[in-house]
């Protein structure tokens, strides 16, 4: 029997269903492109996006203006690579951008205050009770990311073998909470949820967002039980079609959440 030991999340807000919708975005009759060039400028403390010199709006009709180059860049080059129509289903930077600028970036504070859910909840607390070696597949993927965020809050993580909830320290999640409450920036913010949505794992988001990890070895990391059924009980191209999709999105995150204090 496959064994999957980790805490589930169900759709929480703009930035889950965002997740779960963006793979079926893909229309009959998608828009045909109507612009030669995308290209960024500087706007507003940031960098807009222009089409034609034209500035991209949101679909709330915001003006698309993004902290910093690197994902503003990213952006640019996503409406660039469009063929002879725009499909959204290939611009996952955009849409996230897109979901920050229209539900976000005006008040993080409930997306910040579910990213203190995870804490709770984390993926990294819950061990396989067996067999063996994915315990030790566990052990040597998560056990590092708990020693670090134990060196970054000064306190324990309880783990635990099998799913039951199991209540982590007052002290510990207090901690935590301030380390969610550094996150200013609203973009940042909203990258560190939809990465913690993707992984199951606010502690994995942060060791992205904080370059502890590579976006790779967090998604490896998150996909532990994953792929030790996929080797017992083999593989499915559509579902390894749809992690492929949701990676796209990690990174997506990861150009907001490792946005720099000086924003270059």
């Amino acid at each position: 029997m496959a064994y999957r030991a980790a805490a589930v999340h169900g759709p929480r807000g703009i930035l889950t269903r965002i997740v779960s919708m963006s793979h079926s975005l893909a229309r009959p009759e998608l828009p045909k492109r109507f612009y030669r060039e995308a290209a960024i400028a500087p706007a507003n403390g940031g960098h807009a996006v222009l089409l034609d010199g034209r500035p991209v709006r949101t679909p709330a009709r915001k003006p698309l203006v993004l902290p910093a180059e690197r994902p503003a860049l990213a952006v640019a080059a996503e409406w660039n690579a469009q063929g002879e129509r725009v499909n959204p289903a290939t611009m996952p930077v955009t849409r996230l951008a897109n979901t920050i600028v229209d539900g976000i970036a005006d008040d993080p504070a409930p997306v910040r205050h579910d990213l203190r859910r995870y804490a709770e909840t984390d993926l990294v607390f819950y061990r396989a009770e067996s067999p063996e070696r994915l315990l030790e597949r566990q052990v040597a993927h998560w056990d590092p990311v708990l020693a670090w965020a134990r060196g970054r809050i000064g306190h324990d993580f309880i783990r635990v073998e099998g799913v039951m909830h199991v209540a982590q320290p007052p002290e510990t999640l207090a901690a935590m909470s301030q380390w969610i409450d550094a996150y200013e920036d609203a973009f940042a913010v909203a990258a560190l949820h939809q990465m913690a949505t993707l992984t199951g794992s606010l502690l994995l988001a942060l060791a992205v967002a904080e370059r502890e990890l590579t976006i790779e070895k967090a998604w490896q990391a998150a996909h532990v039980d994953e792929d030790w059924n996929t080797q017992q009980w083999g593989g499915d191209e559509e579902a390894q079609a749809r992690r492929d999709a949701r990676f796209e999105d990690m990174k997506a995150a990861a150009l907001f959440a490792q946005i720099p204090a000086n924003h270059s």
